[in-house]
């Protein structure tokens, strides 16, 4: 076996053709198989097995940077990078991350999760290392899908202009989440069927032959291997060249010999180079080959959940009120199916956006609908939502413009780490004026909320939801809910948690004194009824599945010292800590608000000053 911990660029720019197919074979079985049991990005993984490989070959990441973007098909790069024996560990508390981390391996150039980010970053890397005289090379590897991103072409465009020894390798499968679309998509496509192949071969091999380490023939190489490099470019125009980029390919992304020999030119011209690499998804697996899109992301062994999961009950439901309000307009950033969006698709093809990896175009896109007399709603998760902040405040806030958002993913997301936890969008959303927001706690209150957005609020109206299933009944309303007043303490939450939070409150009324509770389903603004509900308890605890600071609890309790509290005020949250990988559950008892928590919590009697 040749797979590893001791496995590094040293040993893999040794190897011969044969031992590196022999390990692009032990990483698919690697990755096929921890996948399958761990849960994880599968499909576009088993894509970049020779790419991955061919980079460690060319480039060593001790002197040299690779940075991915999004990093969700880097799991070959952390085998490769001493991760060998860890990896049975990948996307578990405590364990591996499924992205990027400096923190957690010093070949992690830089953190991904989100798209489009790359070529900004590995930009900003190759000019830091020019300043400060260092040799290495910098490579960003980002997928046709993230190139739909504007702050990939802004990046491109800055780049352009310099002569830092950045290579961009354009990952293109023709596939993102749902399938890429746009004029970017097409332009692609045209390149895929209408350019010859890249240079010949040989010519190649004989200039790298004549590479020196150090010496006078360096130059006249570089220009000699530039000259080639520009005979193999299809047209006059191309879009990587006009922003100033040296373009090669397309190479086949599952030929080692010409992605090595691709990657090594564009690694000595040291300017602004693409390497355009062409790969299938799930390659080497016959059903991920075969179904991409079901292969994207696999998620984790476990018994099946029961119940009809929020995203579900979203997509149905705004298909249903669809079908007889004309009005209804779905969009979606490159998600249609992760978020539910499927169904309108289906229904309503000619009112369904499919805006690409765009949070700030679909936010503002939106605005254009509304003032023209659509009801759009724009399907998000709620990580994803953080890119399009501006946009909310500018273009649909401030003029009252109406823009619904389903925001997907709320709360805590389990296994995908630091960069996709929801915990911040009720915070975010809390502060802007003309802004609604509903958290709903079952999926019929969903519905409810959903229809309550549409017709009964202006400006931005937001509902927000978990992953998953629900996880218990509640009264289903639009404002909030209070179980009567019998005790001294109440407890407070809103969301996912309030199932949890009723059931808490009961098992510790059976402890000692009786426990309220008060659910919130709209958290912004906050009801006036809820806070006069509550200014009359001694001592009040507000779960919340969120942020503390700036979130809902907070707001809460300022509400109530204006009108005059002056009892016992807690928030239990994310406090300060961003939220590791993990399942949900182990998330939840990590910050304190699982069942048995709160039940702790209710039960023990306040102490000292007053926690807010």
């Amino acid at each position: 076996m040749i797979l590893d911990d001791s496995i590094n660029h040293e040993k893999i720019s040794h190897m011969t053709l044969s031992e590196l197919k022999e390990l692009c074979r032990e990483l698919r079985r690697c990755i096929l198989n921890t996948v399958n049991e761990n849960g994880g990005h599968l499909a576009s993984n088993l894509g970049t097995v020779e790419l991955t490989a061919a980079l460690h070959f060319v480039f060593d990441v001790k002197q040299d940077r690779i940075v991915w973007d999004v990093g969700h098909q880097a799991y070959a790069h952390k085998l490769l990078t001493g991760r060998f024996s860890e990896f049975g560990t990948l996307r578990s508390l405590d364990g591996i991350s499924g992205f990027t981390r400096r923190s957690e391996s010093p070949a992690d150039a830089f953190i991904s999760g989100h798209s489009s980010t790359s070529i900004s970053a590995a930009f900003g890397i190759a000019s830091a290392m020019r300043l400060q005289g260092k040799r290495g090379s910098v490579a960003a590897v980002i997928g046709d899908g993230a190139l739909t991103g504007g702050m990939a072409y802004e990046g491109l465009n800055n780049a352009g202009k310099s002569m830092a020894p950045l290579v961009v390798i354009l990952n293109d499968n023709a596939m993102s989440i749902s399938k890429s679309t746009g004029a970017l998509a097409r332009y692609l496509a045209h390149i895929r069927s209408t350019r010859k192949y890249y240079c010949a071969k040989e010519h190649v091999k004989s200039i790298l032959s004549a590479v020196p380490v150090v010496g006078e023939k360096l130059e006249h190489t570089i220009r000699t291997a530039k000259g080639l490099i520009k005979d193999a470019i299809y047209d006059s125009s191309n879009m990587f060249e006009n922003f100033g980029f040296q373009y090669i390919g397309p190479v086949n992304g599952h030929n080692l010999e010409d992605l090595i020999e691709a990657l090594q030119v564009a690694k000595i011209m040291r300017r602004p180079c693409v390497v355009h690499v062409f790969t299938t998804k799930g390659k080497g697996w016959k059903p991920a080959e075969e179904n991409p899109g079901e292969y994207h992301a696999v998620t984790r062994k476990k018994s099946a959940a029961s119940g009809e999961t929020f995203t579900d009950a979203f997509g149905r439901e705004l298909d249903r009120i669809a079908k007889t309000d004309s009005r209804i307009c779905g969009i979606t950033a490159a998600m249609k199916y992760a978020t539910g969006m499927n169904y309108f698709k289906n229904s309503c093809p000619e009112r369904f956006f499919d805006v690409g990896i765009a949070e700030q175009h679909a936010v503002t896109f939106a605005a254009g609908l509304a003032v023209e007399g659509m009801l759009p709603v724009f399907a998000v998760y709620s990580t994803f939502l953080q890119r399009g902040f501006d946009q909310i405040v500018h273009d649909c806030a401030i003029e009252k413009t109406h823009v619904t958002l389903a925001i997907d993913r709320a709360g805590f997301t389990g296994e995908d780490g630091e960069t996709h936890q929801g915990i911040f969008d009720a915070s975010m959303l809390s502060g802007i004026p003309n802004t609604t927001v509903f958290s709903p706690a079952s999926c019929e209150e969903l519905r409810m909320c959903l229809s309550e957005a549409l017709y009964s609020t202006d400006g931005i109206a937001a509902v927000r939801y978990p992953k998953g299933a629900e996880s218990g009944d509640v009264q289903p309303t639009v404002s909030f809910e209070w179980s009567g007043r019998r005790g001294r303490t109440l407890a407070v939450s809103y969301g996912r948690l309030s199932a949890d939070m009723t059931a808490a409150a009961r098992e510790a009324s059976q402890r000692g004194e009786p426990v309220d509770w008060l659910r919130l389903v709209r958290i912004v603004p906050i009801p006036e009824e809820a806070l006069q509900t509550a200014l009359h308890y001694e001592r009040i605890v507000f779960f919340e599945e969120g942020i503390t600071r700036g979130g809902i609890g907070e707001q809460f309790g300022a509400a109530l010292l204006e009108i005059g509290y002056s009892g016992s005020f807690e928030i239990v949250g994310v406090d300060g800590r961003f939220v590791p990988a993990g399942t949900v559950s182990q998330q939840l008892a990590l910050f304190k608000l699982d069942r048995a928590s709160m039940t702790a919590k209710l039960s023990a009697h306040p102490g000292g000053s007053n926690a807010t």
